[in-house]
């Protein structure tokens, strides 16, 4: 536990600094790297015909994020289904069929990473680099693009507009993500990750037979898919391997790398608030993050919490049906590395599915059914610091929604950061929670009502609809992990969780890029005794309290026919 409090304690360290360097960056400000990126930046400007001073309203940018990332998905496209005729191939890997390859591009566009391949059989070095590594950039710098022109709307920083999307997709790629991979690449590195374009080594064991040993530029990939929230690993099998993840020090690398920039997010939010308040006129409300970021930090942290304790505590529970048969165990080790043990196998666990990363060091498959209703139940919210801007776009729906609720409760007005929630925010905020349960219960319940779906349930009965669950909630969630028991590999669920996907994306980001939109264009209030505080220890447990209570009513009798019903047998 005290290992687990020091890792908790290191990532906080590193969030404010980084939340501020963020916050620079959004805001346009100056930071001590511009003499070095604002020259790279006016070259890419002048390369791609871009007009850095246009301003852009929600729609403008939400069409030129969507038809930059369309592009990018049909070119991918092209290279993953000709990869056999491509160079960069010294191990013969053949093409990719129509329907997997749809479901990859989609799959890393829309930074979800959802594999239902095995990268260093399925992939050629050049698909991993121009499609793999190139995705995990563009999509993560997408996300974060949306997620800075949201908060420019929601403060009010946006009356002409929410910025323009090609030049924060640029300086998000340049100033934020490449810095950051390289050096959590060098990390990497000396941990004994590969960095190479060398051939797949074969090597005769003890035992007499031949083992492949991947190589490849697996670094690279693996500091983008952490940096980046996205992953899709260099292998099949994750950060599990030693090929991706080798020492105890390379995964507490990696999952720092996943948690940092998405809560730094929140830094930004609550340091650029400030920026309106002061603008206004108004005193300051904290330094650090201000009192509105905190107060957000401050839900999420409390999610988190609760979820990592309860994940901690079942993995190291055990199974009690092993004590039956008279077997000891040190806690519920199956599918898991002994070199990262339980507690860093369920850290890792609820950490890659409360920021919406999706890479594994353990399968989950394997987990208890508490243990696994943790990362199922965070991915459901979505809204657990999330990834790539993500998350705080999503709990800010909850928080109009807590607004409201609450003013209704004491008979004030709707406000919030100063403006009013009226009924068109609260239709759009209604229809982008909705969207993500709505994703999860239906292709959930079609795929167990088809035989194509049934036919992918390798472990029927309880455990058998948690894996259904579990991959369309990682789809939805824009996540990638998944329970790996289930077979996947058809064209039936390449298709179906390609959808669920897509519109778990986009639909979400067009309808927050309306709300700020909406937001941006209206007038101040003046704060009065009637005016509902956001920023209070009242309001953060009515947030959480509001949170829990939606994922019951939503998700609970699905819930409880998958991991509650097979802990209750187990522990029966």
């Amino acid at each position: 536990m005290l290992q687990l409090a020091l890792f908790l304690i290191i990532f906080f360290i590193l969030v404010i600094p980084v939340g501020k360097y963020l916050y620079l960056v959004a805001s346009g400000k100056k930071t001590f790297a511009d003499p070095v990126f604002d020259r790279v930046d006016h070259v890419i400007y002048r390369l791609a015909f871009v007009d850095e001073k246009k301003n852009m309203d929600w729609k403008q940018y939400a069409v030129s994020l969507i038809a930059t990332n369309a592009v990018m998905v049909f070119i991918c496209y092209l290279v993953l289904i000709m990869q056999k005729y491509l160079f960069l191939n010294p191990n013969g890997i053949g093409n990719m069929s129509g329907d997997l390859s749809f479901n990859t591009v989609i799959s890393f566009m829309t930074n979800t990473n959802l594999q239902h391949y095995s990268g260093e059989s399925g992939l050629s070095y050049l698909s991993q680099m121009i499609v793999i590594t190139f995705m995990m950039f563009t999509s993560a710098a997408s996300g974060y693009a949306a997620c800075i022109a949201f908060v420019r709307g929601i403060v009010g920083r946006g009356k002409d507009g929410l910025g323009n999307f090609f030049v924060d997709l640029v300086r998000v790629t340049t100033r934020v993500l490449i810095p950051f991979a390289s050096i959590v690449a060098i990390l990497l590195v000396l941990q004994g990750v590969p960095q190479n374009l060398h051939q797949n080594i074969t090597l005769e064991t003890i035992e007499g037979t031949e083992q492949q040993i991947a190589m490849g530029p697996v670094a690279t990939l693996e500091s983008i898919k952490h940096v980046g929230t996205n992953g899709g690993g260099f292998l099949g099998a994750n950060s599990s391997t030693p090929i991706e993840n080798p020492t105890i020090v390379s995964n507490m690398i990696e999952m720092l790398s996943m948690m940092v920039l998405p809560a730094a997010c929140v830094v930004m939010f609550g340091l650029m608030y400030e920026d309106s308040r002061k603008e206004r006129g108004l005193c300051s409300k904290g330094r650090i993050m201000g009192m509105e970021g905190r107060t957000l930090f401050a839900a999420m942290a409390i999610i988190f919490l609760l979820g990592l304790l309860l994940c901690v505590f079942s993995e190291r529970s055990g199974n009690p049906l092993f004590g039956d048969l008279g077997m000891t165990q040190q806690g519920n080790m199956e599918g898991k590395e002994v070199r990262f043990g339980v507690d860093q196998s369920a850290l890792f666990t609820t950490v890659t599915t409360s920021f919406t990363t999706g890479s594994v060091n353990n399968m989950h498959d394997s987990l208890t059914p508490l243990g696994g209703l943790v990362p199922l139940l965070h991915m459901m919210l979505n809204l657990v610091f999330g990834g790539k801007g993500v998350g705080l776009m999503n709990i800010v729906m909850y928080v109009i929604l807590t607004v409201f609720i609450c003013s209704l409760m004491v008979g004030r007005t709707p406000e919030y950061l100063g403006k009013k929630i009226e009924g068109k925010e609260m239709k759009l905020t209604a229809l982008c929670i909705i969207i993500h349960p709505l994703l999860i219960l239906f292709f959930s319940a079609v795929a167990v009502a088809v035989d194509a779906g049934l036919a992918g349930i390798t472990n029927p009965g309880f455990h058998g609809l948690s894996q259904v669950l579990y991959e369309y909630s990682s789809a939805s969630a824009n996540n990638g992990s998944g329970f790996e028991g289930l077979a996947d590999a058809s064209v039936f669920w390449n298709i179906t969780t390609g959808f669920a996907m897509f519109f778990g994306r986009y639909l979400a980001i067009v309808i927050q890029l309306a709300i700020a939109g909406n937001l941006a264009k209206k007038n101040y209030v003046n704060e009065s005794e009637g005016t509902l505080k956001t920023n209070t220890t009242t309001f953060t447990i009515a947030l959480v309290f509001i949170i829990y209570v939606f994922a019951a009513l939503t998700f609970f009798p699905a819930l409880a026919l998958g991991p509650i019903a097979e802990h209750l047998m187990i522990w029966a």
